[in-house]
């Protein structure tokens, strides 16, 4: 397929041939797992041209191939192939991808952030993302400003000045819809402020945690983010079967990630590469799927009396002026995870979680099947309780990552599960 006959198309059509050609292999309609450590060269001369670039002892000539493969940490057709077809999505000139979430998250902090400098994060978000913040990085001293969805850009400034940090801040992280709550924070004000403090010789990048709403739902790219990353493992891999992440960007910034990985060996698999690949041709089906049937348990939820407060998009209202307004801006769906708060605290979502029959009770999102968990026990345990506090990670907080089974029998199964509760009672 030429580049011209490619972009006619949507990136729903692309996933299933862009960047492959049968012919390559033996006209397999799918490229086959390259489960190879290492790639043969035709000459010496072909093997050192390869080297000087990987090691950028020189530039690339404007007529010259683009350098082959080496070895399969630094780079492999699986690899390559889902990193082509992710980046389709978010419009990006680049994207690399790691071997977990957390991979994708730590070399991006870790590159562009030095000793002695800050990150700003938008709090809540997910527990590892800030446990690694507040408990790891400090190690490098790297430090970090916190910041909440309440609070203005004027409020957030002040912030950094308490802080000392004006000439010191170089990585905005922003994670949004926020874990596990649905917290919302605009990307466009984040940038702005992004440049406000940037200077000649130091631009601080903006990087958007996309995992819960991308890449279908929202491109943070679009609105001046410099990443979208994610958790390929949810809604990307879609399947509980694969462990990635990944990162979108710019070609010069994701060169530079690309590099991290092959130093501190996070590379991404071939084989779960060669996954993520059979994911994306069904990731919009799979997400339109659970976007539908998350609305019809959040209706269900909304209106049951054991349920004190339900956290969804599709239930802001208009009088919220400013997550509403930031909903219709930054998204086109109100996705698939909600957060609701049962009445009766940790013994009455214990109850609901153990009587579950068709709903797991696990960890993770994103997947084709329902998964139910309790963040403040499980995926938020290492914040603190005054920080559960302040964010809203309350005691009886449910998360619920909905799938693409039957809703009727999903609302089923959590009313029976409800009513255990009482019935406890």
């Amino acid at each position: 397929m030429s580049d011209l006959f490619d972009n006619e198309f949507s990136p729903e059509s692309l996933m299933l041939g862009h960047g492959y050609a049968p012919q390559w292999s033996e006209g397999s309609i799918k490229q086959p797992i390259y489960q190879t450590s290492t790639f043969v060269f035709k000459t010496a001369e072909e093997g050192k041209a390869h080297f000087q670039q990987a090691y950028q002892n020189r530039s690339r000539s404007q007529n010259e191939p683009i350098p082959g493969l080496i070895y399969s940490r630094l780079n492999n057709p699986n690899i390559e192939l889902f990193e082509t077809r992710l980046a389709l999505w978010d419009k990006a000139a680049g994207c690399a991808s790691f071997d977990s979430g957390m991979a994708a998250i730590s070399a991006v902090m870790m590159e562009f952030v030095k000793p002695g400098e800050f990150i700003l994060f938008s709090s809540p978000s997910y527990g590892g993302t800030d446990h690694f913040i507040k408990n790891y990085l400090h190690r490098y001293q790297i430090y970090h400003i916190e910041y909440f969805p309440w609070e203005t850009k004027t409020e957030i400034i002040q912030k950094i000045r308490d802080h000392q940090a004006e000439q010191k801040i170089s990585l905005i992280f922003v994670e949004t819809p926020a874990n596990p709550n649905n917290a919302l924070f605009d990307i466009e004000m984040m940038v702005q402020l992004g440049r406000e403090f940037s200077s000649e010789n130091k631009k601080i990048k903006v990087a958007v945690d996309n995992t819960y709403m991308g890449p279908l739902w929202q491109q943070p790219l679009q609105w001046g983010a410099d990443f979208s990353i994610y958790s390929a493992t949810k809604y990307i891999g879609g399947h509980s079967d694969v462990i990635a992440g990944a990162v979108c960007g710019g070609k010069e910034d994701v060169q530079r990630l690309k590099n991290f990985r092959s130093f501190f060996g996070s590379t991404c698999s071939p084989f779960n590469a060669w996954l993520l690949n059979r994911s994306l041709e069904t990731m919009k089906i799979r997400m339109e799927k659970q976007a539908q049937n998350a609305a019809s348990v959040a209706e269900y939820l909304n209106s049951h009396p054991s349920i004190e407060k339900v956290h969804y998009l599709g239930l802001i209202p208009s009088s919220d002026h400013r997550n509403y307004s930031i909903f219709q801006k930054q998204y086109t769906s109100a996705g698939a995870m909600i957060s609701f708060e049962i009445k009766g605290g940790e013994a009455a979502a214990f109850q609901f979680l153990n009587h579950l029959q068709l709903c797991h009770l696990a960890v993770s999102l994103g997947s084709t099947e329902t998964l139910a968990e309790h963040p403040a026990t499980m995926t938020h345990a290492g914040v603190s309780p005054e920080m559960k506090e302040k964010i809203g990670i309350t005691s009886g907080l449910i998360r619920l990552s909905v799938g693409i089974e039957n809703a009727q029998d999903l609302i089923q199964d959590i009313e029976q599960a409800l009513s255990a509760i009482s019935s406890h009672s």
